[in-house]
């Protein structure tokens, strides 16, 4: 028999507004759409090798072999590609982030979407793009949206069928750049998936979800107008809405630092004073600052001078999930 090999890049996607919370948390059906941005320059690269030697299924992230959890999440999902291709063979899954994992860089959502894609094409299987989403899905729901191409929209969907992501305008559309300031490059102690079965337990996670058509609706528009006064103040809204979800959930996730709300607060007096800026932040401490990307430089070097801010990794709108 054969080895079945194939690789795969993608990026990792910043949400504008947030996916939190699932109305299944097996198949994870979000609770609400989400629209994000492919961020060009991060990648995760990820061979996918079925093997007849193989007795199980194999995973080395970034030179370290990795068993426990992860290792049976991407088992689950290697699982539904060899029921796909009629496939019986384990695979060794090798996988490297030029990005910090784990910090809240959506570092599972490059990872899955790269997956998904290798792991279709090692077992010869030839998906339509919308079927590599809803597979990403399985892994990461975030997953879904770094599949498609530049900016993006998750569809919620009535079920496993329809909830998958669609370009909403590819990366040249909108010259935003994303200067991405690191408080902390450490593993965060909640990850996302823990924190999605959290999110029913905040009273204020009704308001949110019941709220996201309008904000959806409002945050497409200024994309596709390139609306950047508009674009700040709803991702920025969303962004905080969805913290509050978390910080009043039982028991309360704080991801921020002193140094995130540093950055938040400069942000602010900057689009006072009339700078091009905007913030957004997933799970973790990380502070996304949007901007035009003439203005990335400029940005990143005020970003660096913010007490507690480590480095800033820029990235500017970004392309879909490819075999390499």
């Amino acid at each position: 028999m054969t080895t079945h090999t194939a690789t795969a890049q993608s990026s990792p996607n910043i949400a504008f507004i947030k996916y939190w919370g699932n109305r299944d948390n097996a198949l994870r059906l979000p609770v609400n759409g989400s629209i994000s941005m492919n961020l060009e320059g991060l990648y995760t690269r990820t061979t996918v090798s079925f093997q007849p030697s193989l007795g199980m299924d194999e995973l080395i992230i970034n030179g370290h072999e990795v068993t426990g959890k992860s290792l049976e999440r991407v088992s689950a999902l290697l699982d539904v590609v060899r029921q796909g291709a009629g496939l019986g063979l384990r695979a060794e899954v090798v996988s490297d982030n030029n990005f910090p994992t784990g910090a809240g860089i959506a570092s599972s959502a490059a990872a899955f979407a790269a997956l998904a894609l290798a792991a279709t094409k090692a077992a010869g299987l030839d998906w339509p793009e919308s079927a590599i989403s809803r597979l990403a899905r399985l892994g990461s729901g975030s997953a879904s949206r770094s599949i498609p191409s530049g900016f993006v929209e998750w569809q919620m969907g009535s079920g496993d069928e329809d909830s998958f992501a669609v370009s909403i305008a590819p990366p040249e559309h909108w010259a935003l750049a994303d200067c991405v300031a690191i408080v902390s490059a450490g593993h965060k102690t909640t990850g996302s998936t823990e924190g999605h079965a959290l999110a029913p337990t905040s009273p204020l996670q009704a308001a949110r979800v019941a709220d996201a058509p309008r904000r959806l609706e409002i945050c497409r528009q200024a994309i596709l107008t390139r609306d950047f006064e508009a674009f700040a103040n709803i991702i920025e809204h969303d962004s905080d809405m969805m913290h509050a979800v978390m910080m009043t959930s039982q028991p309360a996730l704080f991801y921020w630092q002193p140094a995130t709300l540093a950055v938040m607060q400069a942000v602010r007096e900057w689009r006072k004073s009339g700078r091009q800026v905007a913030y957004t932040i997933d799970a973790g401490p990380n502070v996304h600052v949007l901007c035009p990307q003439a203005a990335r430089e400029a940005v990143a070097a005020l970003l660096g001078q913010i007490p507690g801010v480590g480095q800033v990794l820029t990235a500017t709108a970004g392309g879909p999930a490819r075999i390499l």
